[in-house]
């Protein structure tokens, strides 16, 4: 029996689609068509999870029941990620304040339920990984856009943020996605500083610590003890699939997000948990991936330019290029979607990353193979001649 009005569409769902999912199902069903798609819409690692943690699932899967974990994750894994902390950053972090997440995007929301309320005013530099902004806006929290250009290299700075009024949060992102810029040791220790000084609590996302092209990424936990790092094994150790993440938090905030994840997650998957303890001992392989990146970065740095893409954010670290287009065109959304349609290059509208700015750009990964982004560089500079 069908209702006699309308049923209710909850308001807080009323928020802007992750675009670059949307450019891949429209990949997708391109190539579902039988034509080529060369997928550079996506920050997906190519090569997948190294060939030990495929091997360890293997063992899992007949060796294991696979039941829950405990809400916060494996304690052995929760240990391996805090004696990281010291193998990497020289930092001492206690196992206690190491939180498992269903990938980072769980992280994301346990952290924002935790630490803010609704109508809390959080600042994060536009452009700016859109699931921030839509995770914010659909828990009723005030999303402050920072307007930070290539004069700031894209990231948040104190003057931007003293213009911007009372703050709860700061969000940063060192190495940044869409632009793969990052903050420097100074400039973070001094955002850190202004979060001190005016009670906002900051939130530092760390995912592509490890994918670097110079200087080394600084955790914001060498500069505040009061900071949430969110972190995955999605991008450096390439298992995107598994969904697996991890939290560094303040103990004041451990047993709200205790209570939170028990009931919002359970626990976070048991099969990836087990994968992601024999990751974190699989530099060598990783590491080979980050010098494929390099090798993808400086083809698309050399080739872009010869097809019209000559203003480039300096991607110092992630896998991508954020290319200004207003020489080309004044819509990257229908920008975007003839380049797939007329070459079959998959590639992001900048409007994913920043609402009103981002006509004007667009975002390329080369995370995938040399061999895809060789054949999308040549077809780019074929299409713009």
């Amino acid at each position: 029996m069908s209702p006699r009005t309308e049923l209710k569409v909850s308001r807080r769902s009323a928020i802007a689609p992750f675009f670059a999912m949307e450019v891949m199902r429209a990949a997708n069903e391109r190539a579902a068509a039988g034509k080529d798609v060369l997928h550079l819409e996506v920050g997906e690692p190519a090569a997948g999870a190294p060939s030990r943690v495929i091997a360890a699932a293997h063992a899992a899967l007949d060796g294991s029941a696979l039941g829950y974990t405990e809400a916060l994750g494996n304690p052995k894994l929760r240990g391996a990620i805090a004696r990281r902390y010291r193998d990497v950053y020289g930092l001492d972090v206690a196992p206690e304040r190491v939180v498992i997440t269903a990938g980072a995007s769980g992280g994301f929301l346990l952290g924002f339920l935790a630490a803010f309320d609704a109508g809390d005013r959080v600042a994060l530099a536009e452009p700016c990984y859109p699931a921030y902004r839509n995770i914010l806006t659909a828990l009723g929290i005030e999303v402050v856009a920072l307007a930070s250009g290539p004069e700031h290299r894209f990231q948040p700075t104190p003057a931007l943020l003293d213009a911007a009024g009372p703050l709860d949060g700061l969000i940063v992102a060192s190495p940044s996605n869409p632009t793969g810029t990052m903050l420097d040791a100074e400039s973070l220790a001094a955002l850190a500083q202004w979060c001190g000084d005016h009670g906002a609590r900051l939130i530092s996302d760390e995912i592509y610590h490890g994918i670097t092209y110079g200087d080394r990424a600084t955790s914001a936990l060498s500069f505040s003890n009061h900071c949430v790092v969110i972190n995955s094994f999605s991008k450096y150790f390439a298992m995107t699939g598994w969904r697996l993440g991890w939290m560094v938090v303040p103990e004041a905030l451990l047993p709200g997000i205790e209570r939170l994840a028990q009931n919002l997650f359970v626990s976070p998957p048991a099969l990836a948990q087990i994968a992601g303890r024999v990751a974190l001992d699989c530099g060598a392989e990783l590491d080979g991936y980050v010098e494929q990146y390099a090798r993808n970065r400086a083809l698309l740095l050399d080739r872009l330019p010869k097809a019209g893409f000559d203003k480039m954010a300096p991607a110092d670290g992630a896998f991508y290029i954020y290319a200004d287009i207003s020489g080309l065109a004044n819509d990257s959304q229908t920008f975007c979607a003839r380049m797939l349609d007329e070459i079959g290059v998959a590639t992001t509208p900048g409007i994913d990353f920043d609402p009103k700015r981002g006509r004007n750009y667009v975002r390329i990964s080369f995370a995938g193979t040399p061999a895809t982004i060789e054949r999308a560089a040549e077809r780019l500079i074929a299409w713009r001649r």
